[in-house]
């Protein structure tokens, strides 16, 4: 399954997804339909493109995590294209798919995700670490959520996941992989 592109554009490419799959925040900006539509469609596509791109160099260091990885991030991309075409007749449950739903396949995936860039050493180790801590602190708030628990105080810490996959994303499109972890992949 090797895209045929070089590991830099890879991750320049990543990089720019990572920022797209943002556009999901547009529903924020405005309740117009055809734009919500169009962000979550493109959100949804960065999530599995990010995903399809990752995929050949994730395989080396793990084969099974990187096909679970894959298969959740597939998942969380056309969850987030149905919920797109949701809004256009229901904003609300437009909310409950991304609030109920589809936020697990992100937390699931983005466990996996930081895993195997912590064993695959393709970007510092500090970046992976970061991402966990994130994750653990939104599936910790997300969970709470589940049994009528909130604790405004941790949601504050959310801010661990949005400026570190910032913060990759950045890192991605000016430093790129380690090229020494692909070759002795």
């Amino acid at each position: 399954m090797k895209i045929n592109i070089s590991d830099k554009k890879r991750a320049v490419y990543i990089g720019i997804m990572i920022l797209l799959a943002y556009g999901v925040l547009v529903s924020g900006m405005t309740q117009a339909k055809v734009p919500v539509l169009i962000a979550d469609m493109i959100s949804g596509l960065s999530v599995i493109g990010i995903a399809v791109l990752m995929y050949p160099l994730f395989k080396p260091f793990n084969k099974i995590a990187s096909g679970i990885y894959l298969g959740l991030r597939s998942i969380e991309g056309l969850l987030m294209i149905i919920a797109g075409f949701v809004f256009l007749t229901s904003p609300a449950n437009r909310g409950m798919i991304y609030d109920k739903i589809q936020i697990w396949p992100f937390i699931l995936g983005a466990f996996v995700f930081y895993y195997l860039f912590y064993v695959s050493k393709l970007i510092p180790r500090f970046i992976s670490v970061w991402g966990i801590a994130g994750t653990a602190v939104l599936a910790i708030s997300t969970g709470l959520k589940l049994f009528g628990q909130s604790f405004p105080v941790l949601d504050y810490f959310l801010v661990l996941i949005i400026t570190n996959e910032i913060f990759l994303a950045i890192w991605l499109m000016v430093k790129g992989f380690d090229e020494s972890a692909i070759k002795n992949a």
